[in-house]
């Protein structure tokens, strides 16, 4: 598979993680992302035995978009800790189904992940199983029903963004999962990480990279969108 690199040197490696693909080895025994980056450095770079490859943040399998891997457990370190420290921005871009209430705002909910289902729940503030999660958004464009928007992740809670929107009645398009009453099985969903901020982990110079969806349905009613 061919997997694009948006930016490399000798401490990191950012890649653009296609749709549909596990990040890590799992039960379904798919290729995964992990393995694949970590056989391709093998091979470019002639190294023998086993590859260095540090996970430090995921996306779901559905979702696309860039992902950093630490190519030394140093910088996987110094990553870790500034995801930890929010020092670590996160930047995604989605379509929901109807339109937010406020075209910018802050959500914040508590969220339980129920493990053996693997789905998560919005649960009250004071039960001691959920975990806050906090995003900020804005409405970039409206059309077809749908709400194309720009989202600033606070926290890195499981399926977060799914949840906390399909809570306040805007499920993402295409998402079975957390939208089943408006969306049709087959249909990809519309959840991209467009953007990564944060410190490099040597140089201390700030990275960003940026890189935009597929131009597919729905991505494409908002081609010509100028912050997009």
């Amino acid at each position: 598979m061919d997997i694009p690199i948006l930016y490399e040197d000798n401490h990191l490696l950012v890649v653009e993680k296609p749709v549909n693909i596990p990040v890590q080895a799992d039960q379904t025994g798919d290729p995964d992302l992990l393995t694949m980056l970590k056989e391709d450095i093998k091979i470019r770079y002639q190294k023998p035995g086993n590859v260095y490859l540090g996970l430090v943040h995921r996306l779901d399998r559905p979702v696309g978009g860039v992902m950093v891997f630490a190519k030394t457990s140093k910088a996987a370190s110094r990553l870790s800790d500034a995801i930890r420290r929010r020092a670590f921005d996160k930047k995604y871009v989605a379509v929901v189904r109807g339109t937010p209430k406020e075209r910018q705002a802050k959500l914040e909910h508590h969220l339980w992940k129920d493990q053996k289902k693997n789905q998560v729940y919005v649960v009250p503030e004071n039960d001691p199983r959920g975990k806050k999660a906090i995003l900020d958004y804005k409405v970039l464009g409206e059309a077809k029903g749908m709400s194309l928007l720009e989202i600033n992740l606070h926290t890195g809670r499981p399926h977060q963004i799914r949840v906390q929107f399909s809570n306040i009645g805007c499920p993402l398009y295409g998402d079975q999962k957390y939208g089943q009453a408006v969306n049709k099985p087959g249909q990809q969903i519309a959840l991209w990480a467009s953007e990564l901020r944060f410190e490099h982990p040597t140089t201390k110079e700030w990275i960003k990279v940026k890189q935009a969806p597929p131009h597919t349905f729905p991505w494409s009613i908002w081609n010509d969108q100028p912050s997009y």
